[in-house]
């Protein structure tokens, strides 16, 4: 992918993977991928990755549960979370 260089990369990751919420690709209450996984298909590293998975699952979007993984949050969960400010 193309990244922004005007934008911290971690914030593109965290809308791609909200944007796949969105649109279906990832259910409620349905694991994502492994950070590892996305991390190679994004082409970023999987730090990276997993800031944006801490900001989401911050924001209501995602949750994780110890030894399973993480997951989308049911769409009740995530109302108005959109527009969360961000913490840098």
């Amino acid at each position: 992918m193309d990244w922004d260089p005007g934008e911290y990369v971690w914030k593109q990751v965290a809308d791609v993977i909200r944007q796949r919420v969105k649109d279906g690709q990832y259910r409620p209450r349905a694991p994502i991928p492994s950070e590892i996984r996305m991390a190679e298909e994004l082409g970023v590293a999987k730090g990276t990755v997993r800031k944006a998975v801490a900001h989401l699952r911050d924001a209501g979007v995602l949750y994780t549960l110890p030894q399973k993984g993480t997951f989308v949050s049911a769409p009740d969960s995530q109302a108005d979370h959109d527009e969360a400010p961000t913490a840098e």
